[in-house]
């Protein structure tokens, strides 16, 4: 109760508690230096060392051997992160520490030795897993149970993480590609203390939300957290386990992005404009197709926000489980355009920057209809004291489905990337028909979480 009065009495500013647009800005910041960082990682690793601006001549399937493993530890320490917020210290604190963390990390990085390559790596991976999963649980916690706007609420903070993507593709790429990769990694670590600043600056009004309850001084609060979980409770777990199907595959497809089609874009798409361009002349850095995505997500967020919610006005099917699925559908057909790219490559020695464009404009309509979903669908259905260990465990599954990605671009060496494309695009499609057809039975052992925010 006395949480629930807090939440009401927040402060607001564009019809959301001010709190939301700390987090937001915050999260911006950090993911600036994550997608930034990401951005030329691979990039970094297959330059050759003999090139001008040199990398460490890694091959490509030990690149993205590296690549895999990395993602995917940085979202599996998410489990880590969030029995420490829940057991230990709580959100707030979490987050604060994994900010410092990622401001070291990044800055180590920007050092040209390899020892300070791994270590940058290694407190990066810390970092993630401490300040991830709570950022995005503390943003469920600004909204009261059955409060309709905290869908739109994810959706925003969702385009506040692209923003500082799209910037990262843009400004970090350029720096890393054309003034040196270690610059490049050093700029992402300036990012990260931005947010770390504007979060601690933003306290005063996250008073309420992200505190550690195991020890509360609120009797209520307490006994909440001791409580043994119901019924209703067991089967919501259930399900969420079940949607984490759904996030390994999603997340196996999608973060090709990153890896073989941030490779591809490198070695074998015709980058050259007609025209020249201020800073980089006529040649587009493979870089700044990690951008399109981030872009996208700006442009149509709350377009698909939109449609969903008026989908549900309407009394059609709107439930996440159904978002998810059309989402993985929609990711997968994506791929159908990336086949087509490597089919053209196979028969002329190069492909067309549109297909690049094509493939990510409809992986960003299916993240849209499935990732922020997916955040705001573990805030309503875990239970209040394992909030961020299933937070922690979302972003687990969403590291293994990038390491699936990084096993999926290793084998293109061997496969080619024409099996590969076309292999991720009728598993996706026939994966999310599956889901569709389970629809009913899943969504009975939710137990109306969802109809009751309506």
């Amino acid at each position: 109760m006395i949480m629930e009065i807090a939440q009401k009495n927040q402060k607001e500013l564009f019809g959301h508690p001010v709190g939301l647009y700390v987090l937001f800005f915050t999260e911006m910041w950090e993911r600036f230096s994550y997608y930034g960082m990401r951005a030329i990682l691979v990039l970094y690793l297959v330059a050759k060392t003999t090139d001008p601006n040199a990398g460490l001549g890694w091959t490509q399937a030990e690149a993205l051997s590296l690549y895999g493993w990395y993602t995917m530890l940085v979202y599996v320490a998410s489990i880590p992160g969030g029995y420490i917020a829940d057991k230990l210290i709580g959100q707030k604190k979490s987050v604060l520490i994994g900010g410092l963390l990622l401001v070291l990390g990044h800055g180590i990085l920007a050092v040209e030795e390899l020892w300070a390559f791994y270590s940058g790596l290694g407190l990066i991976i810390a970092g993630v897993g401490l300040l991830k999963p709570n950022i995005s649980t503390m943003v469920g916690g600004l909204y009261r149970q059955g409060d309709i706007r905290r869908d739109k609420g994810f959706t925003i903070f969702y385009i506040g993480i692209n923003v500082g993507a799209f910037l990262a593709s843009l400004v970090v790429g350029y720096v890393g590609e054309n003034i040196g990769w270690h610059y490049g990694f050093g700029l992402a670590g300036i990012g990260m203390l931005l947010g770390q600043i504007i979060y601690m600056l933003g306290q005063k009004n996250l008073t309420h939300v992200g505190n550690y309850l195991g020890k509360s001084a609120k009797h209520e609060a307490s006994e909440d957290f001791d409580k043994p979980l119901t019924k209703i409770e067991k089967d919501r777990i259930i399900v969420l386990l079940l949607s984490f199907l759904i996030v390994i595959v999603f997340w196996g497809a999608f973060e090709q992005a990153g890896g073989l089609m941030n490779i591809y874009t490198s070695e074998k798409t015709d980058r050259v404009l007609s025209f020249s361009l201020p800073l980089i002349g006529n040649t587009v850095p493979a870089s700044w197709f990690q951008s399109l995505n981030a872009l996208f997500i700006i442009i149509f967020g709350t377009i698909v926000a939109s449609f969903w919610a008026n989908r549900k006005i309407k009394n059609k099917e709107a439930s996440s489980l159904f978002k998810m699925a059309i989402g993985t559908m929609i990711m997968g057909f994506g791929f159908l355009f990336m086949t087509a790219a490597a089919a053209q490559y196979d028969a002329q020695g190069s492909s067309a920057m549109y297909w690049l464009v094509l493939a990510y404009l409809f992986h960003t309509i299916g993240e849209l209809s499935c990732s922020p979903v997916a955040l705001s669908f573990i805030t309503k259905l875990s239970p209040a004291k394992y909030g961020s260990i299933m937070m922690g465990i979302y972003f687990a599954m969403t590291g293994f489905g990038n390491k699936v990605a990084g096993l999926l671009g290793e084998s293109a060496s061997e496969l080619g990337e024409y099996t590969i494309f076309t292999g991720i695009a009728v598993f996706c499609m026939l994966f999310g028909a599956l889901i569709l057809m389970f629809l009913k039975k899943l969504k009975a052992l939710t137990h109306g979480a969802e109809e009751r925010e309506s």
